[in-house]
């Protein structure tokens, strides 16, 4: 035991001298690094003998000497654009980020063009489509398509219920674009009724017969088209009826030319006219030597048949034709001091003398100068008729044929009209172009219609413009 504590005391005694040399040695490091200084001021009081209390306190001194301060961080400035270019490698940071942007940038960019390009075609092509309906709906249906569809239209109908039914029974393409079509061009009077209508008829062409009016019963379906055209005689115009207009095959109609001559040549049959349409015949019924009393009042125009018409209802079509168009003028020719048969002799000589309606008023006056000063109308559309031939040039023989249709021979209008006139000529007559001429030639070549007002101006013209020609 006593050996025991004898180790004890020593080895706390060893510990506490090596604890005493680790406190001095600092001490003596600082002494030899600062200069020496006067002995008074050097001079340090005695050392007592260290506790444990000194012994704590001096190693916490120690071990606040021993940690070195930290000297103060110096913020770190952020570098300048260009600065950046130099420090940051081409490959990352700053610049790759701006890289990745711009290449963003360019295709958002392409992106939005494209789908402005794609959105401005589909635009385009909408439109177009829209554009070609339209115009397609505004044409026939089927412009090869001539057979006939009975249509019938109720009383009461709107120009929306009118287009809907045309095209649920195939006659047009859009019932919408009809009834807008219809607003656009101020149609109105469309009539009820039962109508044979066909796809290969315009807008147009619809109105029209819409506005013409149906029948109140149900009609035969269409079997052909006979035209009549202008300046045909009567006997041409039974020529025409023989033809089937229809199609492009121009088959032969049931109708006979020679029964309808026969017709018109029947005081029957014109006293029945006469009945239906007086104002339009009144006039003719009192003419004197004519050939045919309905020459010049067969509209000319382009008629439909079935195959319940017959020649005599065809020929009755015409001169209705003619009433109908002559009824708006009526009250005029009345005001000029005129007849009917007047008006439609002239302009049956207008129809065939003149081509444009310039020269049609101009001829017209010189036939009513000569009429003033009684001079023969002279022309020779009526040689031709009393001929009853076809020819490009008269002989002097030629204008003197004994016939009341020759106007060389004969003043004023003759027996009556030589040809069935246009609605043109008709309102060339009524609205003749003011002039003093007398006499007037058409050049052989070009048509071109020269006018005088002395016979020798004339003969100058005549030499210059026919007989040279000829030679």
């Amino acid at each position: 035991m006593a050996n025991d504590n004898q180790d004890n005391q020593h080895s706390e005694e060893s510990l506490r001298d090596k604890v005493l040399r680790s406190l001095k040695q600092p001490d003596e490091e600082q002494k030899s690094a600062t200069p020496e200084t006067p002995a008074e001021e050097t001079q340090q009081p005695p050392l007592s003998e260290p506790t444990e209390e000194t012994f704590s306190r001096r190693s916490y001194q120690n071990s606040q000497k021993t940690k070195e301060p930290k000297e103060p961080e110096t913020p770190i400035e952020p570098l300048s654009e260009s600065e950046e270019e130099t420090e940051m490698p081409a490959t990352g940071g700053r610049r790759d980020l701006k890289n990745n942007r711009q290449k963003e940038d360019r295709i958002v960019t392409r992106i939005v063009l494209i789908v402005v390009t794609v959105l401005i075609v589909i635009a385009g092509v909408l439109g177009f489509s829209v554009y070609r309906y339209v115009t397609s709906s505004l044409e026939p249906l089927d412009p090869k398509n001539d057979a006939t569809v009975q249509v019938e239209i109720p009383i009461g109908s709107s120009n929306k219920q009118i287009g809907n039914i045309l095209e649920e029974d195939k006659v047009i393409k859009s019932g919408l674009i009809f009834n807008y079509y219809a607003k656009f061009k101020n149609w109105s009077g469309f009539q009820a009724g039962y109508y044979n209508l066909a796809a290969d008829m315009t807008l147009d062409d619809i109105a029209a017969k819409l506005q013409e009016g149906g029948t109140a019963e149900p009609q035969a379906p269409v079997s052909g088209k006979v035209t009549i055209p202008e300046g045909l005689a009567i006997e041409d115009v039974a020529n025409s009826i023989t033809v089937n207009q229809i199609d492009d095959k121009k088959e032969k109609t049931p109708f006979k030319k020679d029964d309808f001559i026969a017709l018109m040549k029947d005081d029957t049959f014109f006293d029945k006219m006469l009945e239906k349409y007086p104002t339009l015949l009144d006039s003719a019924s009192k003419a004197s030597g004519v050939r045919y009393r309905l020459e010049g009042y067969l509209f000319p125009a382009t008629y439909e048949y079935n195959e319940t018409t017959t020649v005599e209802s065809l020929a009755e079509q015409m001169v209705k034709a003619m009433d109908d168009n002559l009824k708006p003028y009526y009250d005029q020719i009345k005001e000029k001091d005129l007849t009917i048969q007047q008006v439609l002799t002239l302009a049956s000589l207008v129809e065939r003398e003149g081509v444009t309606e310039g020269d049609r008023r101009n001829i017209a006056q010189v036939f009513f100068n000569r009429l003033a000063i009684d001079m023969p109308l002279q022309s020779d559309i009526s040689v031709l008729y009393a001929l009853g031939e076809h020819k490009e040039l008269l002989t002097i023989e030629d204008t003197m044929v004994d016939s009341p249709y020759n106007l060389y021979q004969n003043p004023g209008y003759g027996p009556g009209p030589f040809d069935n006139p246009s609605l043109q000529s008709i309102q060339a007559v009524l609205n003749p172009e003011k002039n003093d001429y007398l006499y007037f030639v058409a050049d052989i070549d070009t048509g071109k219609v020269y006018y005088a007002e002395t016979y020798e101006e004339h003969q100058v013209l005549v030499d210059k413009y026919v007989n040279s020609r000829n030679q």
